[in-house]
This record gives structure tokens, sequence and C-alpha cells, in this order.
């Protein structure tokens, strides 16, 4: 759910609750190379040195333990439209859950908005079809052996989030919705889980205490309601969420107070992890998998360890990915988002945390049944059993403009050894080819120049990284010149920069006025958010300023912008607005 997980982020930030940490990432912001970006994107702290707890045959945290890795079926029964293919996919197919099943996956949650579905009060009647139709599925997943995970979706911010204002009208609902759900899967088998809602959210309350008075009232009542049921529900695995999902430590805090009150053995904890803000959308200068966003990934998984799993609380991560995605995902460049999911990965296995990948269908093809990223796939996979290593970068960039020189890599070993590198079939020469020293990979000029070849602009050759363990890192040896831009005019709600990018490739544009102060939405920063404000189109040989950026633009005052490249290169270009008609100069 990662439009409404976006908002949420974006609304803490805003709050000025990570004020401070945007003021270190804007001053740490400066491009790095391959040969200097540094060792920042190693392996971040040792998990947390608590105990671990004995997982006896049968318990939650054995259960949990084998839906380890999970998977979302995403915008499909939790469209919120008249069926499942009103967010563009199709209808669910049994084999496409084979599909996912053949990916090693072993637990499958499936997201279902039922609001469109339902009659009017007292009952609130789930419509027939549409109830049987989500059992059909639930049905399938079953029957191929997952572990499956159904809930209240959008429900969430469709009607629950009224209930600081109308108490009554919600709850009645809640726990008719789920007085139905209880009866229809009473006597399913006991890897059926259910989740009492996903992200709740209230709005128009007095703040955070309330909201989570009132969360523990959702979370008691669906307990109270599946337990009464009888069947296999007395002691079926439930899942109960932190507010808004949440892995901060006051919202653990309260969740852990509803599970000390409950007292029941068969609860699961979750919440959702979509990274670092900054990074996770690219905004703020956050385009790199740095220190900062490593330090926020295993804090999360700190607390949550300390705070559940070393109690013998299982905890399911229900949602993780980067924000990104929702629009591209090349939003995030393909070797940050590569380290972020090799890092999230290992913290995951080592804390024994379950974790269920968010794939709206842009991962998984739901009618090719092929990944869409299978480089991204395999680093994930891997890290369901070990680590890899990684680098500081995958872009080798050589400028066509100088003579080629050798290049130094900084590797992220992870607790791996090198163990060589290739192309394609072919092992490079040590010495001749590469030097290795320590964690420093150096390619030799003489291995640049013949790889380079006539050196045409971009992508020259790939070389893989080997290590002892896991994926190997892919090298994209690139040869580039600064990018050059020209002069154009359009309007606020179509301008493109013609762009010829000779190799190169845009990490983040920055947008000032003449007073130095921020232009464009989130003005908070300089850095703008990647995709949403702006994005470059390397086939059109354009770089788009979408309306979302002129609409927070003042009228008649001249914009300059730096595209910030991921060779190091900076190209400056200004903009001015004059009602809906923008001139763009290059500076």
């Amino acid at each position: 759910m990662i439009g409404l997980q976006r908002s949420l982020l974006r609304s803490r930030w805003r709050a000025g609750l990570l004020a401070g940490a945007v003021a270190a990432l804007i001053a740490g912001a400066g491009m790095a190379t391959a040969t200097n970006a540094g060792a920042a994107a190693g392996p971040g702290p040792s998990p947390s040195s608590a105990p671990a707890m004995p997982r006896p045959a049968g318990s939650a945290m054995a259960a949990v333990a084998a839906m380890q890795p999970g998977w979302n079926l995403g915008n499909s029964l939790d469209a919120t439209g008249a069926d499942e293919t009103s967010w563009g996919n199709p209808r669910v197919t049994e084999a496409l859950l084979e599909g996912i099943k053949a990916q090693g996956f072993k637990s499958i949650r499936i997201p279902v908005t039922w609001s469109a579905h339902q009659g009017s009060a007292p009952d609130h009647t789930i419509e027939a079809a549409y109830l049987n139709r989500v059992k059909e599925v639930v049905d399938w997943a079953l029957a191929d052996g997952f572990y499956v995970m159904v809930n209240l979706h959008h429900d969430s911010w469709q009607w629950i989030n009224t209930m600081p204002a109308d108490r009554t009208t919600v709850l009645n609902r809640y726990r008719a919705t789920w007085t139905q759900l209880a009866a229809t899967f009473r006597d399913s088998p006991k890897k059926l889980v259910l989740e009492s809602v996903n992200e709740p959210q209230f709005t128009g309350g007095s703040g955070d205490a309330q909201n989570a008075t009132l969360l523990n009232e959702l979370n008691t009542a669906f307990h109270g309601i599946v337990r009464g049921s009888g069947g296999g529900n007395a002691t079926r695995l439930l899942v109960l969420p932190t507010l808004h999902t949440s892995a901060d430590q006051a919202r653990l805090d309260e969740l852990s107070a509803t599970f000390t009150a409950l007292n029941d053995p068969h609860l699961i904890a979750t919440v959702h992890y979509y990274g670092y803000w900054p990074f996770s959308v690219n905004i703020a200068g956050g385009y790199r998998f740095d220190a900062t966003a490593q330090k926020d990934l295993t804090d999360m998984f700190d607390r949550i360890s300390a705070t559940f799993v070393a109690r013998g609380i299982p905890v399911i991560i229900g949602e993780y990915g980067l924000l990104g995605f929702d629009r591209h995902t090349g939003t995030v460049e393909q070797g940050e988002k590569l380290k972020f999911f090799e890092l999230f990965g290992y913290h995951a296995r080592t804390r024994k945390v379950t974790t269920m990948l968010w794939d709206n269908g842009q991962h998984f093809g739901r009618t090719s049944l092929r990944w869409s990223d299978p480089e991204l796939i395999a680093q994930i996979r891997s890290s369901w059993t070990t680590r890899s290593g990684t680098a500081a970068g995958d872009l080798v960039f050589s400028a066509k403009a100088s003579a080629v020189t050798s290049k130094t890599i900084t590797l992220n070993l992870n607790n791996t050894t090198f163990a060589g590198l290739r192309r394609g079939g072919t092992a490079l020469v040590r010495g001749a080819d590469y030097t290795i020293s320590g964690d420093q990979l150096t390619l030799t000029a003489a291995l640049l120049t013949r790889l380079s070849g006539a050196r045409a602009y971009g992508v020259n050759a790939t070389l893989h990284v080997r290590f002892s363990a896991g994926v190997p890192w892919r090298l994209n040896l690139i040869t580039y010149d600064t990018p050059v831009l020209r002069e154009t005019t359009g309007t606020t709600s179509a301008f493109s920069i013609p762009a010829t990018f000779r190799g190169d490739q845009l990490a983040t544009m920055e947008a000032t006025y003449a007073d130095g102060g921020n232009a464009g939405p989130q003005n908070w920063t300089s850095y703008k958010e990647f995709d949403y404000t702006f994005a470059p189109d390397y086939t059109a040989g354009v770089i788009t300023l979408k309306p979302e950026f002129f609409a927070d633009v003042t009228d008649g005052a001249r914009v300059t912008l730096k595209f910030h490249f991921w060779s190091g290169a900076v190209v400056t270009y200004s903009v001015t607005r004059s009602g809906t008609a923008v001139t763009g100069s290059v500076s």
C-alpha cells in the first residue's frame, strides 16, 4: 500500500519529526563517483545481542518462521472499484499463485477491501459473490501449501479512519464485518492467518493518545470476535498492527500493551517498512543508500526485535519495498536499490523477522509470470539465506574527453571474500586486468581501454564481481561526457528540456531562487523529488519538469536548476514561469 505509506511518511517530515536528519542529509549530499563513494554502503550495526527465545514446535514463533519469505497480492482484491480488475491488474488465477510458489515464497498476504461490497447498517452484509470470490482465491493459495493472510485493507482510510468523530458507527460496522469473515473462515486450515486492519489511521482526533486508544479498541474487538466464533478460530494466528503500521518506538509500545492485555500466545505483531523516506522517494539529496539510510533500517530492526522478538512474540513486516516504486522502479538507482534489499534481507534473517514483499504488479508479471527485474529478485532471494558482497557503486565512468585511466571501486564485502572478476563467462586476470587490496578493487587502464572499444557513449561493457557467497555485483563500464542541455519554451503543463545525455545518468535536481531560497514543492530542501517534480527520458532525449513542480514556482521569478549526474557532472539551467508560459535557458 505504497501510496498511503508515502503520505504518512511525508506528513511526519512536514511535522518536523525528522528535521535533524534532513539537515544532516543535505549537508552530506555532495556527489561521489564509484572511485570515492566510500564504505558507507557496508553492513550496518550488528543485530541486537538480546538472547534468542526458544521456538517450541507449533508455537506462533515457529509458524511465522515457516512463513518466510512472503509476497503481497497487491492492487487486486484490495482495489476500491467494482471488482479486482478496477486498478488495472487482471483477475487472479491459480497459475499466478503457482508461479509465486515456484519462486520460493512460503506465504501470501491477500489484501482485501470490503467497503464497496457491503450493504447498509446495521448488518453491513458482504455481497455473497464477492465473499465467495475472496474465499476461492484464499482456498487456491491454501491448496498450494501457502500460509495465507487476509485483512481489511483500504477500509482503513475509507471509513475506519472516521472513528474519532463517529466511534459507534465505525465500531458497529467493523464488528459486523469481522463477524461475517470469522464465520466464513472458521473452519479453514490453520495456515490461514487473519489481520485486523491494514495501516490503521484516524482523522479528526485529538492526537496519538486517542488514536492509540481507538486502535486498541479495534484490535481487541477483532480478537474477541474471531476467538468467540470457535472452530479453528479459537487458536488461529491473528495479526495486530501498530498505528500506521509504524515501527516508531511509541507505536510499538502501544501495541505491546495490547499484547500484554490480551495474553494470547497465538498473536503476531506487524509493521511495514519502505525505507528511509528521502532515499525511498529520492528527495533531499537522498539518492544514495548511505549511512543515514542504513541506520534508519537497522534502528527499525533493533526496535522491533527488542520490543517483540526478544520476548518470544513473532513479527511480520507485512509490506516492504521502496516508495518510489509506485511511480517507477527506476526512481532509485539500481545499485543503491540492491544495497537496500541486501541489507534488509540480512537483518530480517538474523533478527528472525518474516517479511512480505509488496507487489502491485510491478515486480512479478500477473500474466507473464516473470520478474520485471531479474537482478533485483536475485538479490532478494539470495538474502533469504546468505549475505552478498556489494560495492560503493555499480557505475564506473570514464570521460571520453580524457585519456582512459585506472578506476578504483570500494567493495562492501559484508562478511564475504573477493572471489574473482568476470566478463560473461571469461575470468579476468589479476594483475593485468585488475588488482585487489583489501576492499579496494582497481580496474587497470589496459582493461578499460580494451573493453571500451570505440568509446561510444553509454555502457561499453559489463563486469561481475564474484564473492565467496551470495550473488555477483554488476559493474557497468560507461563512457560519458558532460551532458548538454538546450534552450526551449513550453508551458507549466508541458515542459521538457532537450538533453543530450552523452552516456550519463541523472541522479537528482536542485531548484533555487536568486535569493538562495528553495523553489518548487517541498521547499524545505533544494533537492526535488525524482519522478514527482522532474524525470529524465533517455530515449526521447529530454528532462521533463512536471506540473507539480511549476505549481509551487513563483511567477516571474528566475529559478536556477542544478542537474546532478551519476558521473559527478553538474549542469546548470534556468527556467522562468510567466503565467502558464515557461522559458528555459542555459545558464
